[in-house]
């Protein structure tokens, strides 16, 4: 198998970039790189998927960050940015013009309606596949109970929650991982 060049990782992102709208980015990228070209595997892409959500930022520049660096280095990384950010911004600055010149039309709004649609269902199907592939342990499904509780229901501020919650959930995985090891 053919290990990927900066410019590969470019061209992938920057078409990803121009063909995904409204989110479900995510969706994309794990059969981009985990299902179609076998450049990493699911716990791989699932782990950077994680730690790009609790950074700060937008989750898919994080990710195509992670990613470039996972397979190519500092190098990946600056092309998978670039490739996520700079030709998505060329569109996104012509679609704007055309979309003023022709919001008055019905069936423009009809179509942003049907992205919105598809972008959701991506979202969904990215959602399930990590939901089936996460180990079932009592202590992950508490926090994640927690966090919900936390956000949805408490309202709190995530900055708050992250603060809170992220440093208990990496001490326990550590922990777990430790006495894993000792183990074997």
């Amino acid at each position: 198998m053919q290990q990927p060049t900066a410019r590969d990782l470019f061209r992938i992102f920057s078409r990803i970039g121009l063909t995904s709208f409204g989110g479900g980015l995510s969706g994309w990228l794990m059969r981009e790189f985990v299902q179609d070209r076998r450049w990493m595997t699911e716990e791989e892409f699932l782990n950077g998927l994680a730690i790009s959500q609790a950074l700060p930022g937008v989750n898919v520049t994080n990710m195509s960050i992670w990613i470039g660096f996972h397979l190519v280095g500092p190098r990946g990384a600056m092309a998978g940015l670039a490739g996520i950010l700079l030709p998505p911004a060329v569109l996104v600055v012509l679609i704007s013009v055309a979309f003023a010149l022709l919001s008055g039309y019905p069936l423009v709004h009809v179509w942003l309606a049907g992205a919105a649609a598809a972008a959701i269902g991506l979202s969904l199907s990215m959602t399930i596949t990590a939901v089936r592939r996460v180990r079932r342990r009592v202590l992950p499904l508490l926090l994640m109970v927690l966090v919900f509780v936390m956000v949805a229901v408490l309202r709190l501020s995530l900055v708050w929650v992250v603060a809170i919650v992220a440093p208990i959930s990496v001490a326990l995985e550590y922990a777990r991982l430790r006495r894993e090891a000792r183990a074997r």
